[in-house]
């Protein structure tokens, strides 16, 4: 079995998702990180804190979809939503990122010769991003399998999303149970020093440690 590729943001669920391949494959993942114009650079030095805790190569690719805006997480002029006052899509959305992270992901993978494509998307206890949902990576594999030369010739490249059906709280127990680096991952869509605490992401990722009885260690 080949080492893994795992798209690694840095967040709660890509690191957790990080742990599950690390301990399926006995292989250190290669992590593949995009730096993509967000709003803070918190989360990059995150990932990059846990792709060492693994021992990981990690790979960073740079995009500035900044330069296309229309996301309050790479266009500092729109607002970040308080948890709850949004209807629908979030202003957080960023159009086309996972379509973007997985056909690199695809191209990578296929280039250094990996069997498959690890991501943390969830579709239980999310913000409600399209891009998150069974069906948008259904789709996906089949690029995998039709716009790839791995897939023409019978031996496409997996696309696993273990957390897609886990609830917050589920992934906080999987993470506690593979002894994921918890401390090291960062959520909040804001940046700065602390959480903010009152963004989407801070309250689905306060709700997952709460309903596990589990202290949040990276606010220790």
């Amino acid at each position: 079995m080949t080492r893994p590729l795992v798209v690694l943001s840095g967040g709660l669920d890509s690191t957790v998702c990080m742990a599950l391949a690390a301990e399926e494959t006995g292989e250190a993942p290669l992590a593949l990180t995009f730096d993509y114009g967000q709003r803070h650079r918190t989360e990059l030095d995150r990932a990059a804190g846990v792709a060492g805790h693994f021992r990981s190569e990690h790979l960073v690719v740079q995009l500035d979809t900044s330069a296309w805006g229309g996301s309050a997480l790479t266009d500092a002029s729109i607002d970040v939503p308080v948890a709850g006052s949004t209807d629908g899509i979030p202003a957080t959305y960023v159009p086309a990122r996972n379509s973007i992270f997985l056909a690199v992901a695809l191209g990578v993978a296929e280039a250094r010769k990996l069997d498959a494509v690890w991501i943390g998307v969830n579709a239980i206890d999310y913000s409600g991003y399209p891009d998150c949902r069974p069906e948008f990576i259904e789709a996906f594999r089949g690029v995998a399998a039709t716009g790839q030369k791995r897939g023409v010739d019978g031996d496409p490249i997996a696309i696993r999303t273990p957390l897609i059906g886990c609830t917050k709280e589920q992934i906080v127990r999987l993470g506690v149970e593979q002894g994921a680096p918890l401390q090291l991952t960062w959520s909040c869509y804001r940046g700065g020093d602390r959480p903010c605490g009152t963004c989407d992401a801070c309250d689905l990722r306060a709700r997952g440690f709460a309903a596990a009885g589990v202290d949040d260690p990276a606010l220790a």
